[in-house]
C-alpha cells in the first residue's frame, strides 16, 4: 500500500510539473505556413522564430546580435564573411554547417507566399562556403544592412527540405515532415488558424527554456481572448484590445504591460493611370485617377486628424507620427515638421484639383492584424467624408487583405508596417523605390509610385558604408516622401499584452514579437 501511495504522490508531482511547464498563449495572429520562407508576415515570423533559428538575431530593442552566425565582417566592396558556430544541431540530431545557409538563402526565391521574403536576400549574388563553419556572401554592389536583412534568415535543414517544389513545400513543413530547424523549440503539431503545438528542444545551443511545452492560441476574437484570459484559460495573451485594458488593470489577478512599438499605420494612393474603385459620386467614372494631382493627395493628407486617431480610436494607444519609421530608427529624419489636420484647406484644395464635390472610392484595411486598425480606418473614412470624399470603408481579415493588395487591387488602403531591422533603408526600399525587379527593390510598391530622385536616394543608400552618408540619403528620403504623399503615415502604435499575475512575467520588444524565450514563469 504504501509502495502504491507513493507512486499515486510520485506520478501527481510530475502531472502537476509538466502542466506548470505549459506555457499557453492566445494570439490575435498566427502562420500562414510552417515553411518560414512562405510569407515576410510579422505573425508568421514571431511564431516560427521558435523552431528555426535566423544567422542574425534582433535584440529586444532591435539591436542586432549573433545568433547561428556568431561574428560577420565585410572583407570586401562587395562580401561578407560569416563565421557560424560550431556544435549546433538540428531538431532530428543533424548537424548545423554552412551548407544549410546556403540551402535557405537559395530557397527563398523559389518559394511562393502572399508576401515575398526575397527582400531580405535581395542583395545575394552569390553564397560560397568557405568551409563548414565560415561562408561568404557576395552581393550585388556594396551592401551595408546585409546583416540587418539576415535578422529574418530563417535557416531550415537542407537535408530535411531538399527537393520540395512550390507545390509540394507547404505540406511538408506543415505535416512536420521539413519542419526541422535548430530553434529552442520542437515542432509538434498545427491547425491553420487553430493551435500551434511546440516542444522543448533539449539539445538546443542556447540557454535551455523554463516551458517544457509551449501552445499558441490563434483567436483571432478579442472578446474571446480576453474572456479565456480571465478564465485562468490562458497564460498571456497579445494585442490587448483598447477597450479592455483599464478594466484588466483592475484586475488583481491580471498584469499588463505596455511598450511603444516600430508598427506606424500607413495609408497608400493609387499612382496608375486607372485607379479601381475610385469614381464620381454617382458611380460614373472619372476623366482621371484624382490621386495623380497632388492637391488630392495633399487634401486627404489635411483631413486626417492623427492626434484624435491615436487618443480616441486607439484609446490613447497611439502616436501621431510625420514619417514612415518611428524616431529610434537610423535615418528618421529630425527636421521633418507635425502633419497639420485643417479640414477647410483640404476642401479648398479639392475644389482647385476639380473636385468641388469631391468623389467616391473604397477604402480598405486589416480588422484583425494590429491594434486598432479596424477602429483607425473606419475613423479615417469617417474624416474623409468630412471634406466631401466617399469613402466606403473596407475592412478586411489580413488573409484576405494582404494577398488582395499584392495584386493592385487596392486604390487607397491602410496598413501596418515595422522598421524591424532598426534602418530606413529596409522600409523605404521596400515601399518607396519604383517596382523595381532588376534592382530587387520597391516589391510592395504595388500602386504605381515612381519618383527618379527617390529612387536615386535609397540606391546610394543601399550601397553607402559611410554611415554618416547613409544616414543623410535616408533622411533626405523621408523629406521626399513627406513632399510627394504618396504613402501617410498616420500613428504608431502602442502594444499591449496582458497575463496571470501569478504565473508569468513578459519583456516586451518593440517590434511586437512574443516570443516564449521572453516570458518566464513568476
Amino acid at each position: 500500500m504504501r509502495s502504491f501511495l507513493a507512486g499515486v504522490l510520485c506520478a501527481t508531482a510530475l502531472v502537476t510539473s509538466a502542466v506548470a511547464q505549459t506555457l499557453t498563449i492566445g494570439v490575435r495572429g498566427g502562420p500562414d505556413s510552417i515553411d518560414p520562407h512562405f510569407t515576410a508576415s510579422g505573425t508568421h515570423a514571431e511564431a516560427l522564430k521558435h523552431v528555426f533559428d535566423t544567422l542574425v538575431w534582433s535584440g529586444d530593442g532591435l539591436e542586432l546580435e549573433p545568433r547561428l552566425a556568431e561574428s560577420w565582417r565585410a572583407i570586401g566592396d562587395s562580401t561578407w564573411e560569416f563565421k557560424l558556430r560550431r556544435g549546433v544541431k538540428f531538431h532530428d540530431g543533424s548537424d548545423f554547417t554552412a551548407q544549410d545557409v546556403k540551402f535557405s538563402i537559395e530557397r527563398i526565391p523559389t518559394v511562393s507566399g502572399p508576401n515575398p521574403t526575397t527582400i531580405y536576400v535581395r542583395r545575394v549574388k552569390e553564397t560560397k562556403i568557405v568551409d563548414p563553419f565560415t561562408i561568404q556572401i557576395v552581393t550585388d554592389g556594396p551592401a551595408p544592412t546585409l546583416p540587418n536583412d539576415f535578422i529574418r534568415l530563417f535557416i531550415v535543414s537542407s537535408k530535411a527540405a531538399a527537393g520540395l517544389t512550390k507545390e509540394s513545400a507547404n505540406e511538408a513543413f506543415n505535416s512536420g515532415k521539413a519542419a526541422i530547424g535548430t530553434g529552442p523549440y520542437k515542432f509538434v503539431s498545427w491547425q491553420p488558424k487553430g493551435d500551434l503545438v511546440l516542444a522543448r528542444n533539449d539539445t538546443f545551443w542556447g540557454p535551455k527554456e523554463p516551458w517544457a511545452r509551449h501552445v499558441r492560441k490563434e483567436i483571432s476574437n478579442d472578446a474571446a481572448r480576453v474572456a479565456q484570459l480571465k478564465a485562468g484559460q490562458l497564460d498571456l495573451i497579445t494585442r490587448v484590445p483598447d477597450t479592455d485594458i483599464a478594466t484588466l488593470k483592475r484586475d488583481p489577478k491580471i498584469t499588463v504591460e505596455m511598450i511603444d512599438t516600430v508598427y506606424v499605420f500607413n495609408v497608400e494612393m493609387d499612382m496608375r493611370e486607372k485607379a479601381n474603385n475610385v469614381s464620381a459620386k454617382d458611380g460614373s467614372p472619372l476623366a482621371k485617377n484624382p490621386f495623380l494631382d497632388l492637391k488630392v493627395r495633399e487634401a486627404i493628407d489635411l483631413a486626417i486628424d492623427r492626434k484624435a486617431l491615436a487618443e480616441v480610436a486607439m484609446e490613447g494607444r497611439g502616436k501621431p507620427v510625420n514619417q514612415m519609421v518611428t524616431p529610434s530608427i537610423f535615418g528618421y529624419n529630425k527636421g521633418i515638421g507635425e502633419r497639420k489636420y485643417d479640414p477647410v484647406a483640404a476642401r479648398k484644395l479639392l475644389a482647385d484639383a476639380g473636385y468641388p464635390n469631391g468623389f467616391k472610392l473604397q477604402f480598405s484595411f486589416t480588422q484583425d492584424r494590429l491594434p486598432g486598425d479596424r477602429q483607425v480606418g473606419t475613423s479615417i473614412a469617417q474624416m474623409l467624408a468630412a471634406i466631401g470624399i466617399d469613402a466606403q470603408a473596407n475592412a478586411q481579415p489580413a488573409a484576405v487583405f494582404f494577398p488582395a493588395r499584392t495584386r493592385g487591387d487596392y486604390s487607397m488602403s491602410m496598413s501596418g508596417w515595422g522598421t524591424l531591422t532598426g534602418e530606413a533603408h529596409y522600409t523605404l526600399s521596400s515601399l518607396a523605390h519604383s517596382n523595381d525587379k532588376d534592382k530587387r527593390m520597391g516589391a510592395f510598391n504595388v500602386l504605381g509610385y515612381k519618383n527618379p530622385v527617390m529612387d536615386k536616394l535609397l540606391q546610394d543608400a543601399g550601397v553607402e558604408m559611410d554611415l554618416g552618408k547613409r544616414r543623410k540619403f535616408l533622411e533626405d528620403a523621408n523629406a521626399l516622401v513627406e513632399k510627394d504623399r504618396q504613402r501617410l503615415p498616420i500613428v504608431a502604435i502602442t502594444s499591449a499584452w496582458a497575463m496571470q499575475k501569478d504565473k508569468v512575467t513578459i519583456k516586451p520588444r518593440v517590434d511586437e514579437d512574443t516570443l516564449a524565450m521572453n516570458i518566464k514563469p513568476k
